[in-house]
C-alpha cells in the first residue's frame, strides 16, 4: 500500500532544488509525491499505530524579526526575514533548538527574480504559521529528547544557505543570507538563548548545508560551560559526475557562490586550500568544522538523484526518468552507477568520522530530510539502522549517552526505508 502525500502537506519537510531546464524549484514541486514504505506494514498502518494525534500537529506562528532592516538583513526582495519559535519548558527551559529551513538555491538573476515571489525569496508569501513534526514535535511521544526545549525554525528566504552577502540592484535583488542569520542569532539570544546550558543547530538540505557553514559561529555564541552541537539532515551534497560525465551540482553550486558574494563568509580553513565553489560543498567543510556535528544522510539521496545525478539536462533522452521515479526500476547499470555514488559519500565522511565526538547515520534509502517529518524522525516502523532510529540515534550523539557511526550496508539490504516515489 502506498500513501499519498498532497504537494501542500509535504511543504515543510522536503525541501530542495528540481532543476527544469534553467528554472529552479523546491523539491516539493515534483507534480505528484509518493512515499512508498517496503517491508511488511504499510505505510498508512504504521504512521496510525506511531502516533495517533500525529494528524494535528502544533502550529506555531511566523515572527518577522523588526530590527532587520536597519543592518540590511532583509530577503531576496527586501522584506523581513522570519521565524517560528514555540518556547520551552520545565527541563527544557534553558535548551534551544534551531531549525535552519531548506529550499533549494538560486544560480542566476533569473532564477533569484523568480524566487523573491515566492515563500523561498519574500517573507510576503510565507506561511503564517508552520506545523513543528518530527525534532520540532512538542509531544514527548514525538521527539523524546527535544520535545520541550525552546525549538526554533528560521526561515530561508536567500537562496545561498543563510551565505550570501551583496545585491543586483538593476534586478532589485539583494543577497543578504549571511546578515539574515547574524540578525536572527541576535534576535534569539535577546530572547533567552543566551542563557542556554544546550543548544543545538540544526537544518535539512540547503539548511543542511547551512547548518554546517555556521556550525563553528553558533557554537562561539555561548560561553564554553554551553553544550553545543550541529546536526546536518539531508545536507551532504557531493560534488559528483552526473550521468553525462558533467558537474551539475558543481555547475549551480559556481553560480550561486558567485552571484551571491559568498566566499567572503566561507571558512577561512577551506578558502584557503581550495576554490570558493569547492568550498560550498560539505564533503571539503566537515574535517575542519570544530564543534561536534552529526550528519543524518540516506546514501541514495533522492534530491541528488533527481537534481544533481540525473537532471533533465545530463539525461536529455529521458533513460533514467523510470529509475529516478522509482528506484526499484533502476536498471543492473543505474543500480551500480548509485552504489557509486554511495561509495563516495563513504569516501566523503571517513576523516570526520575518525572524531569520536562526531555522529553519522547513513541509511541505504531513497530518501530526503529525515528529521522534521514524523515517520522517519520517530514512529513505530520509522528507519532503522543497527536496530536503531534516527532520532535515538541523534540523542544519544547529542547526550554522550553512546557514539553513534551508523553506515547502512548497500541496498537493497534495508527493508525499514521510508523511500520516496515520484510520479
Amino acid at each position: 500500500m502506498k500513501l499519498i502525500l498532497t504537494v501542500l502537506g509535504y511543504v515543510c519537510c522536503v525541501v530542495g532544488v528540481v532543476l527544469s531546464g534553467s528554472e529552479l524549484g523546491s523539491f516539493e514541486d515534483f507534480t505528484v509525491i509518493e512515499k512508498q514504505k517496503e517491508g511488511p506494514l504499510s505505510l498508512v498502518e504504521n504512521d496510525k499505530a506511531a502516533s495517533p494525534v500525529s494528524s494535528q500537529p502544533l502550529m506555531v506562528p511566523l515572527t518577522l524579526i523588526q530590527g532587520a532592516a536597519s543592518t540590511g538583513a532583509v530577503c531576496l526582495d527586501g522584506t523581513l526575514p522570519g521565524y517560528h519559535l514555540h518556547r520551552g519548558y520545565e527541563s527544557g527551559a534553558d535548551s534551544w533548538l534551531i531549525q535552519l529551513e531548506g529550499g533549494g538555491w538560486c544560480n542566476t538573476i533569473r532564477n533569484c527574480v523568480y524566487r523573491k515571489t515566492t515563500r523561498r525569496g519574500s517573507s510576503k508569501y510565507m506561511e503564517k504559521e508552520l506545523p513543528f513534526t518530527g525534532i520540532l514535535s512538542n509531544k514527548p511521544e514525538e521527539s523524546p529528547d527535544f520535545f520541550n526545549w525552546n525549538r526554533v525554525k528560521i526561515r530561508y528566504c536567500d537562496g545561498a544557505s543563510f551565505s550570501g552577502d551583496g545585491g543586483n540592484e538593476a534586478a532589485q535583488l539583494v543577497f543578504r543570507g549571511q546578515r539574515i542569520w547574524l540578525a536572527a542569532m541576535e534576535e534569539l539570544m535577546s530572547k533567552g538563548m543566551q542563557k542556554a546550558s544546550q543548544a543545538l543547530l540544526s537544518g535539512c538540505s540547503a539548511g543542511g548545508l547551512a547548518s554546517i557553514i555556521h556550525c563553528d559561529e553558533f557554537r562561539d555564541l555561548f560561553p564554553k560551560t554551553t553544550k553545543v552541537k550541529c546536526l546536518s539532515d539531508a545536507g551532504l551534497f557531493l560534488d559528483a559526475i552526473d550521468v553525462s560525465g558533467g558537474r551539475t551540482l558543481r555547475n549551480l553550486f559556481e553560480g550561486v557562490v558567485t552571484l551571491q558574494g559568498v566566499q567572503k563568509n566561507l571558512p577561512k580553513s577551506c578558502i584557503n586550500n581550495k576554490d570558493p565553489t569547492s568550498c560550498f560543498f560539505p564533503q571539503n567543510l566537515i574535517a575542519n568544522v570544530k564543534t561536534p556535528l552529526f550528519l543524518l544522510n540516506a546514501a541514495y539521496d533522492a534530491w541528488q538523484l533527481q537534481a544533481s545525478l540525473a537532471p533533465r539536462s545530463a539525461d536529455p533522452h529521458g533513460s533514467w526518468d523510470d529509475c529516478k521515479s522509482n528506484h526499484a526500476r533502476c536498471n543492473s547499470s543505474q543500480i551500480q552507477f548509485l552504489q557509486d555514488f554511495r561509495n563516495q559519500m563513504l569516501s566523503a565522511v571517513r576523516d570526520f568520522s575518525r572524531s569520536s565526538q562526531n555522529g553519522l547515520f547513513l541509511n541505504s534509502c531513497f530518501a530526503h530530510c529525515q528529521s522534521e517529518r514524523q515517520d522517519t524522525w520517530f514512529a513505530a516502523d520509522s528507519p532503522l539502522v543497527k536496530n536503531k532510529g534516527v532520532a535515538e540515534s541523534v540523542g544519544d550523539w547529542y547526550f554522550d549517552r553512546v557514539q553513534v557511526k551508523a553506515i547502512d550496508c548497500a541496498y537493497p539490504c534495508d527493508n525499514t526505508c521510508h523511500n520516496l516515489v515520484f510520479k
